[in-house]
């Protein structure tokens, strides 16, 4: 297997991408207008449907963080979203899922307020840098609040 370099283009990381084990996740809209982002390469490289916002596709995975009217959703919306993929991860163990920074770009919200939500997400989720150092912060943040008198 010879790993391609979507990053030169397309701003992605450098990965195996024809391992079909391994899922692309990305931030959609429940309309399924993949049409900038990380939509983009899901559907031009990854097998995204368009019109499709929602669950496995090809080989990527679709996390609503907008409606179908491309208004951001809110948090809990979004949360809700966020379980239902880590339940089909969870159901997935043979899968090896590549999340982006879901929420982050278009949709207008920070890793800090997304992150959190993949806390409990099985080692087959692959989390971006920024959740990593997001997850982290937060991490500390409790213990701290925890060891408080």
């Amino acid at each position: 297997m010879t790993p391609t370099n979507p990053k030169s283009d397309d701003g992605w990381v450098s990965v195996a991408w024809d391992d079909p084990r391994r899922i692309f996740v990305f931030g959609s809209n429940l309309a399924g207008r993949h049409g900038k982002g990380a939509a983009l390469f899901a559907r031009t490289r990854r097998g995204a449907i368009y019109g499709q916002g929602e669950g496995l596709q090809g080989l990527s995975y679709a996390i609503p963080t907008k409606d179908g009217s491309l208004r951001s959703l809110s948090l809990d919306s979004i949360r809700q979203h966020v379980e239902r993929f880590i339940a089909f991860a969870r159901q997935h163990p043979e899968l090896q899922f590549q999340l982006t920074a879901i929420g982050c770009g278009l949709a207008g919200y920070r890793p800090w307020d997304i992150a959190p939500m993949f806390e409990n997400a099985p080692a087959t989720v692959e989390l971006p840098p920024e959740f990593k150092e997001a997850m982290l912060g937060h991490v500390i943040t409790r213990a701290l609040q925890e060891a408080r008198p």
